[in-house]
């Protein structure tokens, strides 16, 4: 390694933040001060899917956008087994979590990939979806008690988006507690990695019998795994591209826009005076979501990301054949980007934060995660006159998982 290439001494420790600790988990913001507060990106272990890795975690708002479009910034599932190896605090010599999707790869394949994909899922389809989503959002509400206590993260938050979702790829509803189990077995911080695995590979089977049966039946379903295999497309999916595909929809799909529902509600209970103006005006509802996302980001981290050459961030050069993750959390609570950033005002320009990313993988779910958050938290509104936290705020806990960000549980009275 040579001088030019050198971290900084500040970007070489890790003793300065356990992200893999229960307390940062949750309260990630003041260790995002801190760190921002300092000469450049932080050298620590993250909890992968796969294994611990030691990794390159980059917190300050313009540094996080110019590296979410940084073609240095290698997502290639190809090429990051060998650093996985390299920096990986486990043996990773066994089966390993793989992904054709396009969210792990690169131009041109992840060009290919995109296009596809978004030829099935166009906006069209998404705002098709509106009266779905309206009446599922009103089927599931007619089921809750008023006054009585409830869980939102259970009745609401994740119930619609899993609906939602389900509905969308053509998966029936008898499957959707087995996606929920697989999903947090994948994304807990301590899950074993043969458990990780072994959810990974249910979840794919399940995919894979799905789509064949779709394949024989021609059941001419309006979904999209229909649309995604349809014989008369001009470009088609390798199975295994496919079902990459399939499985990050109905888990990245529905788990952030869960979290942005639950996390919504949450911020509102914490400002009640912005809860109050938000009552009084229904038209606040896109701009409060944009603050929502922005205030506490679905997603705490990005997915992982690989330096394929020397990359120079602050006063930092991380070299090439490193694991960078970008903290959109910290990005989002940036001051140097919105003012006051630790407190929610659903009036102010939020338009420009990262909760969905930026660059060529700008989540194509945006759309309809907004859509989804918009038609929900309008309906709570409207149906009910007063929310209670039927727990203390402060004792509520946030998942153990590092590169989401959501409630455990969200205990609420809703009152008519």
């Amino acid at each position: 390694m040579t001088d030019s290439t050198k971290p900084c001494a500040s970007g070489t420790g890790t003793a300065e933040a356990d992200l893999l600790s229960w307390d940062f988990i949750q309260d990630p913001y003041l260790t995002y001060h801190e760190m921002r507060a300092g000469t450049g990106p932080r050298r620590l272990v993250i909890k992968t899917l796969s294994t611990g890795l030691r990794s390159w975690l980059v917190t300050e708002y313009s540094d996080v956008r110019r590296l979410l479009a940084d073609p240095r910034l290698s997502k290639a599932a190809g090429g990051a087994a060998p650093i996985i190896a390299k920096h990986s605090t486990e043996d990773v010599s066994g089966a390993a979590i793989t992904s054709e999707s396009m969210l792990f790869s690169d131009p041109p394949q992840h060009s290919r990939l995109r296009r596809m994909f978004s030829r099935a899922f166009t906006m069209r389809r998404t705002l098709d979806l509106r009266p779905r989503v309206e009446e599922l959002t009103d089927e599931l509400l007619d089921a809750i008690p008023t006054g009585a206590e409830i869980d939102l993260v259970e009745s609401v938050a994740m119930a619609i988006p899993i609906a939602v979702i389900g509905e969308l790829l053509g998966v029936p509803r008898a499957a959707h507690q087995d996606l929920r189990r697989w999903n947090r077995a994948l994304t807990s911080v301590d899950s074993e990695p043969s458990e990780k695995y072994q959810a990974y590979m249910a979840s794919l089977e399940y995919f894979r019998t799905l789509v064949a049966q779709k394949a024989s039946s021609h059941d001419g379903a309006d979904d999209l795994i229909n649309a995604m295999i349809d014989p008369d497309n001009e470009e088609r999916f390798e199975e295994s591209e496919l079902l990459s595909t399939i499985f990050l929809m109905m888990n990245a799909g529905y788990e952030t826009t869960a979290n942005l529902i639950s996390s919504s509600v949450y911020a509102l209970l914490k400002y009640p005076e912005q809860l109050e103006l938000l009552r009084g005006d229904a038209t606040l509802i896109p701009n409060a979501v944009e603050e929502f996302l922005r205030y506490e980001s679905p997603l705490n981290l990005s997915t992982l990301r690989y330096t394929t050459e020397p990359v120079e961030v602050g006063d930092t050069v991380i070299p090439a054949g490193e694991v960078v993750f970008l903290a959109l959390s910290s990005a989002n609570r940036d001051p140097n980007r919105f003012a006051e950033p630790d407190r929610l005002d659903i009036r102010r320009n939020a338009a420009t934060h990262l909760a969905f990313g930026h660059g060529i993988h700008h989540c194509v779910g945006a759309p309809l995660a907004r859509l989804e958050g918009e038609i929900v938290l309008a309906r709570l509104l409207d149906r009910f006159s007063h929310w209670e936290a039927a727990e203390p705020l402060e004792r509520l806990t946030w998942r153990y998982t590092l590169q989401f960000r959501g409630l455990e549980r969200l205990p609420v009275r809703l009152h008519a």
